[in-house]
Parts: structure tokens; sequence; C-alpha cells
């Protein structure tokens, strides 16, 4: 037994003496310490540690101002370590571990510096807590087999062994189901029990005692189960070890064993191209890693899932994604308490800008039970850590909001008052919170509809019964610009009709039908039917009913316009196409007629590229207006402009080609081929359409194709010509189809002061419903349209007001067809919120003394201006006192009527020959409302209120 301990002692002394001679070539190879200096070293470092100090101080004052500068710290920490002062050092490693989780290299160099030290000092405890800190940041097998080194040199201290033998175990743990890395912990684990073995068994030709015996059946146990664990998980290479089992074991390997390492192999086999697939890859390999993980998942082992997740989340440790999904699962199927929050506190230590892990590990924290401070504590934490977005801070607060409602046990009055107040008091700070340091940091408030003061009004009214407060908050609303949104008054008549009382709610409608901008009519709807339940006074209820319906009769006038306008314009395409066809049948028929041929054949080559008109073709019907520009969001068409010679024109009045001289007599064929060429060698696919050039434009022929032979070799220019001479317009026939779309990017450049229009050639007899233009008549929230711009606005001008809104994709100034400039402008933005912002900020704004007004792109039907049926001002139908108000021209100076409904396009009646019909009612014109409005029997009220 002497013996034994004897030689287990000498057994210790050899492993530790090997631990630290490892150590000490470990030092030996490590740069940067200073520790040991050589003497060449001394001579050199007068200069540099100048530099060094003045960078140190440098970088110190930097963290100073933003403590969440990785790069910073990483950088400190490089030059204290090459100045080998350890307590500065120390002091900047241990800064950032608190802020970042740290990479396995920096680790390892606090640990073997920590190590150096302590061997001095004779304190291995704070190595071991070191240790401790660094395997919680990530899945590190070499830094698990640091620490199992490090311990194995304090085995000879009492419980050492146990010490050694728990670290082993925690680390298979924590990486032994690594498949590529997880072998090397167990072959070390192996070799320490084996070491041990041999200090227990006895000397050869010795026989061991009863005692000594059971020493060494336990710890050949040991080894014997070491092999069996091992084998019996997936890892690569583990053939190896299955012939390193069989040589070691005297009693062969048994039939479980084997059973257990072939399906571990088969599991091996499966999984063995994905971990090729990983090797093979160049980081970040996420594409990889979650392929792998959803295999994983399939099979359903829950620690190999574990295992990776965490070795995707170590090589991608600043991806949020991976760390919510991670977390997700933790939550839904472990549900271990200690592992499902320190991997919360993991992810926003990697990722601490983004808000949904912080609202997750809130969550986590109350789903397990943690104390109030803990959760507040964290709270504080997720408010410091500097989001992008004011909206992460608004979701923040209403996380904590939620858990501290939940808090509040209503049910016990008096009882839950210190957890109310500490409620308010949250609420209340959080307003003050978003509006001194949200608003000044993001110069918004990240709550434009109040959705925190909702909720905090909805508690007041339902769980305290304080329906004051809950008034008090929802004025705070409105005066927030949330006056005018119909859907926000309704929120608080739900309030009121849910918790208040029927005065309060009549005055909130009230208040909603003066104020409301966007559907007063749906807020007049709710009245209605407000007062036909709540309704007490008859005087009272029949002015609110008459208001109301009279209200509500606009939208319905409106209504009925629009759809008058929708069956014109139907009208206006039937004719449009009978006309068309009645065309076509004439053509046939004078094509068959004796002694009309010659003429037959020139209407044919006439109409070969379209209808003729007697006017210049107009490209853009409605410009200016509002509409898409080409590039936006709107669909755009191209069409052909009709015409290819005036109708009938005289031919004796053509204007004479180019060359010829005045009062020359052109010779017929001359003539003819500036008029017409051979319609079958047309082609529409490889010609565009050119219109608005100028009349007095001199060889239009000559210049044009100047003009498009950058776009491609161009075949013919065909202008065309009436009596007076040249029309404006002309056909580009190309050599090839490539190049209609170059010619077709020249639209809209100037030509002699005038925006030249470029559109694809299409026959119109062919395509009768094709368009040039069709406008977007929706509205386009991702579009604002300026108006009141000064006429020497220029896009840079624009675009240089507009950049700090977001992200402009195009910018159109509305010009006449001469190219001047109407004032007008169109900015498109790269999505809805972008062009909102710019609504609220440059709506009134003042540019050269002009000031603008912005409006989200609202196009309005086309067509609807041009037609004086049905385009009476609102004045005409419907009363004065529906024009001003329920009162007249009373103090608000408010309408109710849809601001759509105010837009007069067109005389008060239709007017035939120029002269307008005279007016039949009195001079203000409102007879047949004094008419209408005559006092009501109680019976004919009754009617009209069972009518509605």
């Amino acid at each position: 037994m002497a013996a034994t301990g004897n030689a287990e002692e000498t057994q210790l002394q050899e492993m530790e003496e090997e631990a630290g001679m490892e150590r000490e070539m470990d030092s030996d190879e490590e740069e940067g310490m200073g520790i040991e200096n050589s003497d060449d070293e001394e001579d050199d470092s007068s200069e540099d540690d100048k530099e060094n100090e003045a960078e140190i101080q440098r970088l110190e004052e930097q963290l100073s101002i933003n403590a969440f500068d990785y790069n910073c710290h990483v950088d400190l920490i490089k030059l204290l370590r090459q100045e080998g002062e350890l307590p500065p050092l120390r002091k900047a490693r241990q800064k950032m571990s608190e802020l970042f989780p740290l990479t396995e290299e920096i680790w390892l160099d606090w640990l073997k510096d920590e190590i150096r030290l302590t061997e001095e000092e004779l304190n291995r405890e704070k190595v071991y807590e070191l240790f401790e800190m660094a395997v919680k940041d990530y899945i590190c097998p070499e830094i698990w087999l640091e620490y199992a080194q490090y311990s194995i040199g304090g085995m000879g201290l009492p419980g050492g062994m146990e010490k050694v033998r728990s670290i082993f175990e925690r680390a298979l743990t924590a990486v032994g189901l690594h498949m590529t890395k997880g072998a090397t912990v167990w072959e070390a684990y192996r070799e320490f029990e084996n070491v041990i073995l041999a200090t227990v068994q006895p000397p050869p030709g010795s026989v061991p005692t009863c005692e000594q015996q059971e020493l060494l059946n336990a710890q050949l146990e040991r080894i014997h189960t070491l092999f069996r664990r091992q084998l019996a998980i997936p890892l690569m290479d583990m053939e190896g070890t299955y012939a390193e089992y069989e040589e070691w074991s005297d009693q062969g390997v048994s039939d479980t064993v084997s059973q257990k390492y072939k399906r571990a192999l088969q599991q091996m086999e499966k999984s063995k191209p994905y971990e090729e697939t990983l090797m093979a890859a160049e980081p970040p390999k996420l594409a990889e890693y979650q392929t792998y993980i959803d295999y994983e998942q399939m099979e359903g082992d829950p620690a190999r899932i574990q295992i990776i997740f965490e070795r995707a989340l170590a090589e991608n440790c600043l991806v949020p994604d991976m760390w919510a999904k991670y977390t997700k699962y933790l939550d839904r199927q472990l549900k271990i308490k200690d592992l499902v929050l320190s991997s919360h506190d993991r992810a926003v230590r990697n990722c601490p800008w983004t808000m949904g892990l912080w609202k997750n590990y809130l969550l986590a924290l109350e789903r397990h039970g943690a104390d109030h401070q803990t959760i507040s504590d964290i709270f504080e934490k997720a408010l410091n850590a500097g989001f992008i977005q004011a909206t992460d801070y608004v979701n923040i607060w209403e996380a904590y909001l939620d858990y501290l409602r939940r808090r509040v046990d209503f049910s016990k009055g008096e009882k839950s008052s210190r957890e109310l107040e500490e409620l308010r008091a949250a609420f209340t700070r959080s307003l003050d919170y978003m509006k001194q340091d949200v608003e000044e940091r993001f110069s918004e408030s990240g709550d434009p509809s109040c959705t925190i003061m909702q909720v905090w009004a909805k508690i007041e009214a339902l769980h305290c019964k304080n329906i004051q407060k809950a008034r008090e908050l929802w004025d705070s609303i409105m005066t927030k610009g949330n006056a005018k949104f119909a859907n926000m008054w309704l929120e608080y008549y739900n309030l009121e009709r849910s918790y208040g009382d029927a005065l309060h709610c009549r005055k909130a409608l009230h208040r909603a039908v003066q104020c409301t901008a966007d559907y007063p009519e749906h807020v007049c709807e709710v009245l209605l039917t407000f007062e036909r339940v709540e309704g007490e006074s008859f005087s009272v209820c029949f002015c609110a009913v008459m208001f109301i319906t009279s209200s509500l009769s606009l939208s319905q006038v409106a209504e009925k316009e629009a759809h008058l306008v929708r069956q014109e314009e139907e009208k206006t395409e039937q004719r449009r196409r009978a006309k068309a066809d009645k065309k076509n049948q004439k053509k046939g028929q004078k094509g068959s007629r004796p002694g009309e041929k010659r003429k037959a054949e020139d209407e044919d080559n006439e109409d070969e590229w379209g209808e003729e008109s007697e006017q210049p073709p107009k490209r853009h019907r409605g410009e200016g207006n509002h509409g898409s520009f080409r590039g936006g969001g709107a669909e755009e068409f191209m069409e052909t402009e009709s015409g290819l010679f005036g109708r009938r024109a005289p031919p004796c009045r053509r204007q004479e080609p180019p060359g010829a001289k005045r009062g020359q007599q052109i010779a017929p064929d001359t003539v003819r081929k500036t008029q017409e060429d051979n319609p079958e060698q047309r082609k529409d696919d490889c010609s565009v359409f050119i219109s608005n050039l100028a009349f007095s434009m001199e060889d239009p022929e000559k210049r044009l194709k100047e003009l498009f032979e950058s776009c491609g070799p161009v075949q013919s220019v065909r202008p065309v010509y009436a009596a007076k001479g040249f029309r404006g317009y002309c056909y580009v026939q190309f050599e090839g189809k490539t190049s209609v779309p170059e010619a077709l990017k020249m639209d809209r450049r100037e030509v002699d002061g005038r925006p030249m229009f470029v559109s694809p050639c299409v026959d119109k007899n062919k395509n009768p419903d094709f368009k040039v233009f069709k406008y977007n008549t929706n509205l386009e929230k991702h579009k604002i349209f300026i108006s009141g711009l000064p006429f020497s606005c220029t896009k840079e001008q624009l675009e240089e007001l507009c950049k700090d809104q977001g992200t402009i994709k195009d910018i159109r100034l509305v010009t006449n067809r001469s190219g001047k400039p109407k004032g007008l402008a169109y900015v498109e933005f790269e999505d809805e919120a972008q062009a909102s912002q710019a609504v609220l900020k440059l709506d009134g704004t003042v540019l050269q003394e002009h000031t603008l007004s912005v409006a989200i792109s609202n196009p309005p039907r086309r067509n609807a201006a041009d037609k004086p049926d049905f385009s009476r001002p609102m004045g005409a139908m419907m009363p004065r006192a529906m024009v001003y108000g329920s009162r007249g021209k009373g103090r608000t100076q408010l309408s109710l009527i849809p601001r759509s409904l105010h837009r007069q396009t067109g005389a008060e009646s239709k007017a035939e020959n120029g002269t307008a019909p005279k007016p039949t009612g009195g001079a203000s014109g409102d007879a047949g409302f004094e008419a209408q409005a005559k006092p009501m029997s109680n019976s004919d009220f009754a009617k009209f209120l069972l009518r509605k």
C-alpha cells in the first residue's frame, strides 16, 4: 500500500513537471509579453515606447467616448501586451469581456498570461475563474483542453483528482459531440486515465492485495467506459478508435459495443458529406451550416442539434438571425433554464444592436421566473445597446411595459398599489425617453400613432377605472398630429363607448367630424348610428341627423358622378372603335370602284402607319397633371401618333424637298419620293415615332438622321408634311430592332428649344387599344407631388432639397409641350416610409421665396376634367350651409366636404354654342335648399328616419 502510494505520488509529480515544462515552452514561444526582454529590444524600445504610450492614450480616450468600439478594444490590448504591463492589460481585457464575448485567440492569450502570473502568486483560483468565463462565450475545444491541462497541474492538491475528472466530463458534454474536434478531448481524457492506471498497477511479479485489486478494477472500468461512450458517438476517424479498443481490451469488444459502434458509424457516414462541405467552403459558411442544421433537426437529436448550432455561431457570432433561430429552438424544445438564459445572454452580447434578441431575452427571463431586479437590469442594458431605428426603442419599451403590467394584480386593489405606481412611473418615463432621447437622435419619435399612450389609456380605463386619466392621455395623443385621422378618433370613441358615457362619446364624434381629413364620411356614419341609438332631445337629434345625412349625400353624389364618368368613357371608346371600323370598310369599297384605283392606293399608303388626323398629334394627355413618369411605379405605354400625311392634303401645296429652289417645278417622282416609301419595306418593330418637333425645322430628314445615327444604322427618315409645310412629326426606321430601345432613350431630348417625344411605332388600325401613356390613377405612396416650385428650379436643386428624406429613385419636373416648366414636380423614393417622411418635413418649405406644397402622389382619373357634363362645382349641387359647415361660416372655417369634391373641373352647367343657361333660382342659387329645409312634422321626421 505504501509502495503503491509512493508510486502514485511519483507519477503525479512527473505529470505536473510535464505540464509545467509545456507551459514554459509556450511562454518562450509567446511574443510581446516583455517579461524577459532581450538586450536588443531594450536598445530599440525607447522611441517605440513613446509612440506606443501616445497610441495607448489615444485609444483609451476613444473608448471613453464610445465603449462599444470593438476594434479599438482589440488594438489597445495588443499594445498593452507589447508593453508588458500586466495590471493595465488585465483591466483592458476585463472591460472588453464585460461588453463583448472574446474570441478563442484572445482568450488563449489572456489565459496563458494569467497562468504565468499565478505561478508566481501561487493563486490558482483566479485562473479557474477565468477559464469558467472563457468556456461560456463559444464552443472551443482548444480552450477546454487547455483548461484540463492546467487542472492536471493542481492534481496533487486536495480534491485535485476529482476536479480534473469533473473538468474532463464537462468538456465531453460541451464539445464531445463535435464531429471533427471532439475526438481530441476523448483521447486526452483516456490518456489521463491510463496514466492513473499505471500508478495503481502492482509491480510485475507481485500479488496485489484486495484493496489494490479493487482500485485496479475500478480504473480499468473507467477506461472501458470511456471507450464504450466514445464508440457510441459518430466522430470522424472512429475506425481507429475501434481498432485501438480491440488492441487494448483483454476481453475483446462485446456485441453490445459493436452494435452501437456500427450505428454510430452509419450516422457518421450520413453526416460526413455535410462535414466535407463545411471543410471545403469559405467563411462565413452560413448556407452550409443552415443546411447541416436542417438535416440534424430532421434527425431529431437535441444534443447534436445544439452542437451544430454552437459550431455555426462560433464562426458567425455577429449574425442576429442565427442567434434568433438558436434561442427559439432552445425556448421551444429543450427549455433548460440555465442553457436557455445563458444562450440569450450570449446572443445580446454578440449582437447588442438587435432589438428582437433583447425582447426575447426579457420574455425568457420572465418565463423562467427571474427576479424583478434582474429583468430591470437587462432592460436598462438594452436601452444602452445602441439600436439603429427609433421604432426599436418603442418596441423594447412596449415589451418592458407589458411585463410590468403583468406584475400588477388589479384584483387586489390597494395591495397592488406599489406595482401599479411602478407601472405608471415606467409609462411616464417611456414618454420622456421618446421625447428627449429618441427624437433628438433620430429626428423622429418612432411612435407617431402613440401606441404606448393608447395602451396606457386602456389600462387606466379598464383596470383602474380612471376614465379621466384616459381622456387626458387621448387629448395628448390628438395634439401630436393624430386629430386628422378618422381611425384615431374612432379608437377614442370606442374607449368612451366601453368605459365612458354618452355625453363624451357625442363630444368625441363631433370633434372628429370637425377635424378628420381622410374619411369624414365614415365618422359621420358612426355619429348617425350613435344618435339613432342614444339621441335624447328631438331638436338636437333632428339637427344632427340633417347635418350628417347632408354630409353623407356628398360622398354619394361623388360616387354617382364617378359612375357617370366611367359610362361616358365607355361610350366614347365604343364610338371611336365604330368609326375606325367604318373607315376600314370605306377603304375596301373605294379600292373596288373603277377609276379610283390610284386614289385608293394613295389612301392605303397614307394609312399604313395609322389613322390620319388634321391636328399635330398630342403626345401626353393632361401633361403636367398628377401622373407617373418614365421609370416610376405606374405603368407607361407608348402609341404611334396617327397620320403619315394630312387628310386630303392638296398635292400642289406640298413643301418643297430640300435642295429645290423657290418656285422651281418639282418632278412628280421627286414629290412621290418625299411623301411615300414602299409600304412593303416598312417595319414597325424597327421604327420609332417622333413628335413635338418645331414646324420651322429646316431639312428635318437630314437633321433627324444625324440625331439618331448614334442609336444605330438609319434606313430611312419619313417626315410628315401638310399643305403648309412640315407638321412637326415623322418616322425613323432603323435597319435592326436593337436600335429602337436606344432611340427611346432619347425621349424628351431638347431639339430647337422643344422636348422631342420618341415613341414606339404601332399601327393603330391593328392595335386600336394601344395607348401612349397610361398613367396610374391610384394612390402612389412611394412618390410625392410638389407644387409651387419656382420656374427656375432645376433637378439638382430639387434633389438637394429631398435627399435628406431618403433614397431618391427618380425626379420629374413637369413642363408644357414647349418645354417650359409649370412649377410642378414628382419625386419617387425607395419606399412609402421615406415618401411620408418627405411630406412631413417638406410641406410648407420655402424655396427661393416660394412656399412649396407637398403631398403623396394621388393622380385623378383622366378625362374627368375634360368632360363638362360631369364636372359641376360642388356649390351647384349642395346648399350653402354645407359648403361652410353646419352653421354657415363658423369659427373653425372647416368644411366637411371630402377634398376630392372641392375640385371644380368645369363650368357650373353645360353650355351650348358658347352661351351659358340663365340661372333659374335667386342670386344665391340656393332656393332649392331653402325649399328642402322647410320645417318637418314629427311624422315626416319619423318617415325620414325609417327610410334611412
